[in-house]
């Protein structure tokens, strides 16, 4: 049952934005690739879509280690290489793109000179499972997932949020499979899909920092399951599905009132709102593509493109 009103979600259909040129596709074996894709030979998988305030999206590139810029005019480059696996980017008010690296931990990128620092590498003397994703509230406080191989069989993936002051706190420790991660435009709830459970889970942020009453806010099917969030300036959640071709909407009831469809391959795995408009992108990274759709909202501020107050 996709709600409560017993219709059938509004179809959206996505188009091509862009294409990753073959001049930048390699076709050559990734340990990536023998780990995620046997006996493939994987020549991108693209992921982690984020935009600047002059409206370039940055993009990573998983199983090849790069970071792309599409330039507004359409133009693909390569910015940066982290030497591991970059999955999720997230833009601070700097410029700068905080990664999230499956290998490496979190790295900061400074887009203009390609340069890759190691913010963190591991919690203690203890190593990271394996970051996915991340997300800057108005704050400046960033929350990131921490998935590794977890699931079903091992519910112990994490959410953490590393304050500006640098204090990290483990806000979650049982999840089965953490990947995207978003908040409400209030930043009062939390929302974590956990990939393996095909579940999207809802968290009251206390007003001391912790979550309360986690619960499941809507669970899917599939062969695989929700990947990248995004939330529009209304509340509304976009969850990127990775087996699904393509993404759901979510009101605040949880119930489906429309699917992006992928005119491409059906592993859409991450999203964004293109800052200050109703254009959503999403990676379709079985083809490298990556898509846009208008939905019925803006997408909620982002701190990337916030003033010194947070507006």
């Amino acid at each position: 049952m996709w709600n409560l009103s017993f219709e059938p979600p509004q179809v959206v259909q996505a188009r091509v934005l862009a294409t990753l040129p073959d001049a930048l596709r390699l076709r050559r074996a990734s340990d990536w690739a023998h780990a995620n894709k046997p006996g493939q030979v994987v020549d991108s998988f693209l992921e982690g879509p984020a935009f600047d305030r002059a409206g370039n999206l940055y993009l990573t590139d998983i199983a090849h280690g790069r970071i792309f810029r599409l330039t507004p005019a359409g133009q693909w480059q390569a910015v940066a290489e982290t030497g591991g696996w970059p999955n999720g980017i997230a833009i601070d008010r700097d410029g700068d793109l905080w990664v999230a690296d499956y290998r490496r931990g979190l790295l900061r990128v400074r887009p203009a000179e390609g340069n890759v620092e190691v913010m963190l590498g591991h919690r203690n003397s203890e190593s990271f499972k394996g970051l996915n994703d991340l997300h800057f509230d108005l704050r400046g406080n960033l929350y990131f997932t921490d998935q590794g191989q977890t699931g079903l069989h091992d519910p112990s993936g994490r959410v953490y949020r590393l304050r500006p002051s640098g204090q990290l706190d483990l806000l979650l420790a049982n999840g089965p499979s953490p990947n995207g991660v978003a908040l409400d435009p209030a930043g009062q709830v939390l929302y974590m899909a956990m990939t393996r459970a095909n579940a999207v889970w809802r968290a009251p942020l206390l007003a001391d920092g912790s979550l309360s009453k986690v619960g499941a806010f809507r669970t899917f099917f599939g062969a695989s399951g929700p990947d990248g969030l995004a939330v529009d300036a209304k509340g509304r959640l976009v969850v990127a599905h990775a087996s699904l071709g393509g993404a759901f909407v979510l009101n605040a009831r949880g119930e489906v009132t429309h699917f992006v469809r992928s005119p491409a391959g059906s592993t859409v795995t991450n999203l964004a709102f293109q800052p200050e408009t109703s254009t959503l992108v999403m990676t379709e990274s079985q083809t490298g593509t990556v898509l846009h759709a208008t939905l019925p909202d803006i997408g909620a501020p982002l701190w990337s493109h916030a003033d010194a107050a947070g507006h």
